[in-house]
């Protein structure tokens, strides 16, 4: 798939994932996610999707210090309900790497992979989202400021001719 060069270069992220392997998707069960994943679930790129993706590689980082993060092992709780600003879209993209779900997950195989009731909204946190380790409590909190990421001084001329239907090829690449 054509995509620009620099989504190649954002870090890559494995984990392990028991149900895959139990299903032989991979031989070892690991998996690999990078940055181009979250773009075609999103079916784009934004500030919202490269944080959704960076801050799950994050707390990942931090929960699974030296080991392989497993996939849905994991609780993740969102500060706001789902439909508040972009808080749904990040969560697609963090339940994709993670694979937890709400009531709507995967209800397992013989007692094992649950997936459901991992994914939760409208929760009272200091921060936007809060990562819990199932099988050791370990949490991480994650708090995003896109504020201080400044914006292209052509952004609003070029979104206007793009929105406008007026953008040239180059205007819009």
């Amino acid at each position: 798939m054509n995509h620009p060069d620099f989504f190649d270069e954002v870090l890559k992220i494995s984990l392990y994932d028991p149900l895959a392997e139990f299903l032989s998707a991979t031989g070892n069960g690991i998996l690999q996610y990078g940055y181009f994943d979250a773009v075609r679930l999103a079916g784009h790129s934004c500030p919202t999707v490269a944080v959704a993706y960076c801050s799950t590689c994050k707390a990942l980082t931090f929960l699974y210090p030296m080991a392989t993060p497993v996939r849905g092992d994991i609780r993740i709780e969102f500060g706001q309900d789902s439909t508040s600003g972009v808080t749904g879209v990040i969560a697609n993209v963090v339940s994709m790497l993670t694979g937890v779900m709400s009531s709507n997950g995967f209800k397992g195989i013989g007692g094992r992979f649950d997936r459901q009731m991992r994914l939760f909204f409208t929760v009272g946190i200091a921060g936007e989202m809060r990562f819990t380790r199932l099988d050791t409590n370990q949490t991480v909190q994650v708090v995003t400021n896109l504020q201080r990421v400044p914006a292209s001084p052509r952004l609003p001329a070029l979104m206007a001719n793009c929105i406008g239907n007026t953008a040239s090829a180059a205007e819009i690449a």
